[in-house]
């Protein structure tokens, strides 16, 4: 049974995404969310602002004794106080990677499930708490942590294959579609990057200078290690073409949360991301073997 657990937790930053990747990393002042009790964690973090001004944070909870991921809202104040918590989204297979956007005259969030067998739209039916299922969305294969973007009138996906823990972290698929609930084709090139720093996809995709850029995770050394810019100079029907830049540097202030970084994502004038530390205690060995022993079902 493996001893090390990666505990993650979130901060927002009053930094925009461009500024962060120009600055070559995170400065300035973090709010950090709380952190969870032991051995578990929230991650994933993605972001809405609401008429109100209001930040809306969505992310995965996730507790080791129970192995099973799950989507909470956090609703922020303007001034980032923190005014309610509940969980928004528990379906019978795990959970992570909210992301949260517009689209289509409604609000849409696009969590990882690949243990469903599939990914799974939902459509927002009142105050960003109520989401419901609208279409199973088809690729040529089971994804992790799909993101996606509106591009030159279409809507474009990239994700990694669930096929093979290789694939999980290494390869970068990309489909394109005229309507959210497809149908999908997948890109001829599939798989267009084959690269275990800088394939699987880890937040918003988004343009600046002319350029797509989306937030890669560095699992060359451990999964998550950092976020690298990709660069994409070419994304069409036919050809994909990118480069990646440097990882990214973690906030100072980060602590013994500093052994990887693995979301960045935009919400208007702010940036939410996720750091981690790694447990290797003996607490964290004894609770595999209860689990095991069927002590936390």
């Amino acid at each position: 049974m493996p001893r090390r657990k990666d505990i993650w937790r979130c901060g927002i930053v009053a930094q925009p995404i461009p500024a962060i990747v120009a600055a070559g990393g995170i400065g300035g002042p973090v709010t950090w969310l709380e952190e969870e009790p032991d051995f578990q964690f929230l991650a994933d973090p993605f972001g809405w602002r609401d008429g109100e001004g209001r930040l809306h944070l969505f992310a995965e909870h996730y507790d080791y004794r129970i192995r099973h991921g799950t989507i909470e809202r956090l609703l922020f104040d303007d001034a980032l106080a923190l005014i309610d918590r509940r969980p928004c989204m528990i379906e019978p297979w795990h959970l992570s990677y909210p992301q949260v956007f517009a689209g289509e005259g409604a609000m849409w969030m696009l969590p990882e499930a690949h243990r469903s067998g599939g990914l799974t739209l939902y459509r927002d039916h009142g105050g960003l708490v109520d989401w419901r299922a609208e279409c199973r969305i088809a690729l040529d294969c089971v994804p992790v942590d799909a993101s996606v973007m509106r591009h030159e009138g279409r809507w474009w996906l990239f994700y990694s294959p669930a096929t093979s823990k290789l694939t999980k972290m290494a390869h970068l698929h990309v489909a394109w579609a005229d309507r959210l609930c497809g149908p999908w084709t997948a890109h001829p090139g599939n798989p267009v990057r084959i690269d275990r720093r800088s394939a699987r996809p880890g937040g918003t995709p988004m343009p600046i200078g002319g350029r797509i850029m989306l937030p890669v995770q560095d699992c060359a050394a451990t999964y998550g290690g950092s976020i690298r810019p990709l660069w994409i100079d070419r994304l069409d029907e036919g050809r994909f073409v990118a480069e990646a830049g440097e990882a990214l540097a973690m906030p100072e202030e980060a602590g013994s949360y500093r052994e990887g970084m693995h979301t960045l994502t935009a919400c208007g004038d702010v940036t939410l991301f996720d750091v981690k530390r790694i447990d290797r205690s003996l607490r964290g060995l004894m609770l595999d073997v209860r689990r095991g022993l069927g002590g936390y079902s």
